[in-house]
């Protein structure tokens, strides 16, 4: 049996509203091993939320960005049913003073996401997605639609980072869409997609906790997502995947089209 979503959201909402807003511009951070960016209100928020889930569901195991590798490694591997949590995604937009950032949680069973949800405290939007059942914002269902865009004119949210140079170049010097934007969060970029805001999207490498709830999200939402190679995007492991989606299937296959053609 799967837990309580409206319960979830309750929760993460009150958790998120007591422990991010206050401390947004407010206080410092520190610089993780791997160069990103680590404030108390990433430390303060995993707390809050790993004892609720302990205390709620204690058969479920949990992982945490901010765990060691290795503790994370083992969860994936030996765990059936697992929390991923990102507290704060953005952090390096958080510590800026740029509101754009929020929470993420995925419910995986057996190595699959059946549960997800993306809270942004600064909009008070909660993004959610339960397998088979649909997605939603603050309780609407979220439906991807077809745009009127052509590939040259659409608006593209486009992260750079661990992209290939020779794809850097080509979008830099010739980029096949209108425009280019980056929120300089992942997990709101994926609930974004899944909400019709912007027309395409392209990250070079992101991280289980990145992408897990914006999956669903997305794919419950109607949207369409792959690697750079094709593949699904969700796979239960560790190593960065490269992201692609649009709402729009024919937007989607030209955006893709393009991008593999300068691999």
């Amino acid at each position: 049996m799967q837990p309580d979503l409206q319960v979830l959201v309750q929760e993460i909402r009150q958790i998120a509203r007591e422990e991010i807003l206050p401390r947004f511009e407010h206080i410092g951070f520190a610089v993780k091993q791997d160069g990103s960016l680590l404030t108390e209100a990433d430390l303060a928020t995993n707390q809050r939320i790993a004892t609720f889930l302990l205390q709620q569901w204690p058969d479920i195991a949990f992982l945490s960005e901010e765990m060691e590798r290795e503790e994370q490694a083992r969860l994936l591997r030996e765990a059936e049913a697992l929390w991923c949590l990102d507290p704060l995604d953005g952090t390096s937009n958080f510590a800026a003073g740029i509101p754009l950032f929020a929470v993420s949680l995925a419910l995986f069973q057996r190595g699959e996401v059946v549960l997800a949800l993306t809270y942004d405290p600064v909009r008070d939007e909660m993004f959610t997605a339960q397998r088979g059942r649909g997605a939603w914002l603050n309780g609407q269902s979220l439906r991807c639609q077809p745009s009127e865009f052509q590939l040259c004119n659409a608006v593209a949210i486009v992260d750079f980072k661990r992209l290939s140079p020779a794809l850097k170049q080509a979008l830099m010097t010739n980029p096949p869409y209108g425009s280019q934007r980056n929120l300089g969060s992942c997990v709101l970029e994926w609930a974004w997609m899944a909400a019709n805001r912007g027309n395409l999207y392209l990250h070079g490498g992101m991280k289980l906790w990145d992408l897990a709830a914006g999956s669903l999200i997305l794919a419950e939402a109607g949207g369409y997502a792959a690697t750079l190679q094709g593949e699904p995007v969700f796979v239960a492991a560790l190593a960065p995947r490269s992201v692609v989606i649009s709402p729009d299937p024919v937007l989607f296959a030209a955006w893709l089209g393009y991008l593999q053609a300068q691999q």
